[in-house]
């Protein structure tokens, strides 16, 4: 609430997202939702968990949204966006520097891949270094959402094995060469580990036997049960694992 308030008052002017293809400014985007620094409350951003929060996925997720809003959550919420996580990375910063200050306290924060497309790690790496979001009282943790059903429903791939591939191929290639791209190299010294999101309570057959399709000819249009996303993920963070332990570089831990 504080770094919204502060942002608005100091960068009101800053162009901070594009709507319908046309630049809007942080204070157009607060008058579209007739709403000034005056109006704000802690309790009208409602992004606090309580009760319900953890029995019902939709609730979880709409935390994620400052008033419900998920223009907002764009703005100041994402690394991707049209200020390339400007403000986001501002506020890390200033949650970092208080724990630094208090000394004792550590945070693991989670920053999502979605394995859309191989360029995510780049970007999030790129966004980390450029911000220096660095911290000795931070580690970060990746979350994976398990999406590939919209994904091929959107005909974005095809099969499973693009989205395993887009998640875990561009580490493998900076493990055998962090030169190829010094920055994501950089960034995964301080990832510790990975998560795998979702919602639990999907009704899903979670049989995973010998008959099971093979990433490669897995193209259903429905998702892999939630087992067959964790063995995947496990032996390629096995293997990845082995393959950084012999270059002297981090190890990760699976802890969905």
């Amino acid at each position: 609430l504080r770094f919204i308030k502060k942002t608005l008052k100091n960068h009101a002017e800053e162009v901070v997202t594009l709507h319908k293809g046309t630049p809007m400014t942080l204070k157009a985007v607060f008058q579209s939702m007739n709403l000034s620094t005056y109006d704000l409350t802690v309790d009208m951003l409602d992004v606090h968990a309580d009760r319900n929060t953890f029995h019902r996925f939709d609730k979880f997720n709409a935390k994620y949204n400052p008033i419900g809003e998920s223009r907002l959550r764009e703005v100041f919420l994402k690394t991707d966006n049209y200020m390339n996580g400007k403000y986001f990375a501002g506020i890390i910063k200033e949650v970092a520097s208080d724990l630094e200050e208090s000394k004792y306290q550590n945070a693991e924060l989670r920053l999502s891949i979605y394995g859309k497309s191989p360029g995510e790690w780049a970007k999030l790496a790129k966004w980390a270094i450029q911000y220096n979001v660095y911290s000795d009282n931070v580690r970060w943790l990746i979350q994976i959402p398990r999406l590939y059903d919209i994904f091929k429903s959107n005909k974005i791939m095809n099969k499973f094995q693009e989205f395993l591939s887009n998640i875990f191929l561009p580490l493998f290639q900076v493990t055998n060469d962090p030169n190829s791209n010094i920055e994501l190299h950089k960034f995964l010294t301080h990832v510790i580990g990975f998560d795998s999101v979702d919602d639990e309570s999907k009704p899903e057959n979670p049989m995973m036997d010998v008959e099971s399709k093979s990433p490669e000819e897995w193209d259903d249009e429905e998702n892999p049960p939630y087992a067959y996303y964790l063995y995947y993920m496990y032996a390629n963070i096995t293997v990845l694992n082995h393959f950084r332990k012999e270059q002297g570089l981090n190890t990760f831990v699976l802890r969905p």
